[in-house]
């Protein structure tokens, strides 16, 4: 029984189907790795390589939503002065959809001045290459403190400015 157990991990194991799923992970994973080196080290070539050409970014606040070519006007004041943004990633998780051609993901991440946040997105394939289709960074917030934040985002709304 033992031995039959055994075969059938190293058939799973070694299985093409399997080894594609590792490899488009592993893939996957590099490409979100060089995207926040990029935004760290200010690399705005790099940071914008990884994107595909329709891409959206999501701020953190909720008026922000720009395509990639409005998301370049954003970026570029801050890294021409060398200052990108360093979010580390604590936890990571992906879902690649059958065929491994699109990939979603979210992960936890660790910054300076936030604190936790989090990353989400969807990366597509293009030219054999993982590409990020949209990245949304966001804070979460604990639940009891839910009631207070909904309270300060509702005030601030009413505010004039």
């Amino acid at each position: 029984m033992i031995k039959i157990l055994y075969f059938i991990s190293l058939f799973i194991w070694f299985h093409p189907a399997f080894a594609v799923m590792s490899l488009e992970t592993k893939a996957v994973n590099q490409t979100i790795d060089r995207f926040h080196l990029a935004a760290a080290e200010a690399n705005f070539d790099e940071y914008f390589k990884l994107f595909s050409d329709d891409a959206v970014f999501l701020g953190t606040d909720g008026n922000e939503r720009w395509t990639k070519e409005e998301f370049k006007t954003f970026v570029i004041p801050h890294f021409s002065k060398g200052k990108g943004w360093l979010y580390e990633s604590t936890k990571r998780n992906i879902s690649l959809i059958e065929g491994a051609e699109v990939a979603f993901f979210d992960e936890l991440l660790n910054n300076n001045n936030y604190g936790q946040c989090r990353g989400s997105g969807v990366l597509i394939k293009v030219d054999n290459e993982w590409k990020i289709l949209q990245y949304n960074l966001s804070i979460p917030v604990p639940n009891e403190l839910s009631d207070n934040i909904v309270g300060l985002i509702q005030n601030a709304k009413k505010t004039p400015k």
